[in-house]
């Protein structure tokens, strides 16, 4: 079952720093021009870690270059080491896709790796190696987790175990609002009993990774390799940074992540769709897939405007389940040579097509929180980039150091 352990995180001297100028997105989500406005809004702010550029006075790569400004942070006193280990309750204030007001409350905690198998931690996603790559060169350097792995448990209770142990908590939170309203706040719980309440409840069951598959990842290769080195000696490597969350629709906002494809004609794509679709034309006012469409169906935006794609019994045999990913990726690997990219948006996916980004803008349906438990349980994974969890856990509230 699940191991989550407490820790003592490297936090910002909340004397030092304002809380809006040193938290970052998550690395996976922040754009070139996004990370030259971090960076550009405070020395201290989380992306010169999670986002490093080179050093080429100084003769350093991106990777030797977060390095030295994550040391020169600590020697400064800008981030510190807490002084007891605890968890952290993080809460997430925010409105949805529907504009309704949610409140989705969880923890930050060093998870246990999975590293033999056994299925204490559960993927539903594969993973694209550049990536991997990339977030193992930054734990290599630093030797610290930057942002955590968003998990989700399976263990029944903990939302109000974690609610309830906030309401017991009298000091201020560290908090922050990001650019999209959503409040972010975390409070330091120490109190070793309810630590080991809450250790023994994700204990209780597996958790299933929502964000982070390449992160994960990246901890077990790092961990692999410590071990190799060492004689395979347990160490804080054998951990993650972890944001946990009770798997739940009360406490869960899912998107989908539509596909763009650019560079193929009309014609080639009409000849290819109607091999697996029935192409159903739909009103300029189509926004979203209507609940009560069809299973399987799937939107489609081109200059010619909205169409609604129903598969044929051709697709249902070729695809790998009845996920509308999995339908599409067959369709997809059918067409000639073009590029993909992906846009969690409707309608920014819409407004690709329309600026001419994209030709075809192939718009998803989320995938329900049921659907994707029983993929991991099954031990199968979705095609890359599925599911789109929001909002974002910040990166920055709290750093986890893997030096003794």
């Amino acid at each position: 079952m699940a191991r989550l352990e407490p820790f003592a995180a490297i936090r910002y001297d909340p004397a030092r720093v304002v809380p809006d100028d040193v938290v970052s997105p998550p690395y996976d989500v922040v754009g070139p021009a996004e990370r030259a406005r971090l960076a550009d809004t405070s020395p201290y702010n989380a992306i010169h870690v999670e986002v490093p550029v080179s050093d080429p006075i100084g003769g350093l790569d991106q990777y030797q270059n977060a390095s030295r400004i994550l040391h020169g942070w600590l020697d400064t006193g800008i981030v510190r080491r807490d002084p007891r280990a605890g968890f952290y309750l993080y809460r997430m204030t925010f409105h949805d896709a529907r504009g309704q007001l949610r409140v989705m409350t969880g923890l930050l905690g060093a998870l246990g790796l999975d590293l033999h198998g056994a299925g204490d931690v559960l993927a539903h996603e594969e993973t694209i190696p550049k990536d991997r790559l990339d977030r193992l060169s930054i734990l290599r350097s630093t030797r610290l987790n930057t942002s955590p792995i968003w998990v989700l448990s399976l263990a029944k209770g903990l939302t109000a175990a974690c609610r309830e142990a906030l309401s017991q908590i009298t000091e201020k939170s560290w908090r922050t609002t990001d650019a999209a309203g959503v409040v972010h706040e975390v409070w330091p719980m120490t109190d070793e009993r309810r630590v080991a309440e809450i250790a023994a409840l994700v204990a209780s069951g597996p958790v299933l990774i929502a964000d982070g598959h390449h992160r994960y990842e990246t901890a077990c290769t790092y961990a692999s390799e410590c071990r190799a080195a060492n004689g395979d000696t347990p160490g804080p490597y054998d951990l993650a940074l972890a944001f946990v969350v009770e798997l739940s629709e009360e406490e869960l906002s899912i998107r989908a992540i539509h596909r763009l494809v650019k560079g193929i004609a009309a014609e080639q794509l009409q000849d290819v769709l109607v091999q697996f679709f029935r192409i159903e034309p739909a009103g300029e006012d189509l926004v979203a897939l209507p609940p009560t469409s069809a299973p399987g169906e799937i939107g489609l935006f081109t200059r010619d405007g909205f169409k609604l794609l129903q598969p044929l019994p051709a697709l249902e045999h070729a695809a790998e389940d009845d996920l509308d990913v999995s339908r599409l990726k067959v369709a997809l690997g059918s067409l000639p040579s073009h590029e993909l990219s992906y846009e969690a948006g409707w309608h920014a996916a819409v407004a690709a097509v329309r600026t001419g980004r994209a030709d075809a803008a192939f718009l998803l349906r989320p995938v329900p929180v049921a659907r994707i438990e029983r993929v991991a349980q099954d031990g199968r994974r979705m095609p890359p980039k599925s599911t789109y969890f929001q909002p974002k856990p910040r990166t920055g509230m709290a750093y986890r150091s893997l030096e003794d």
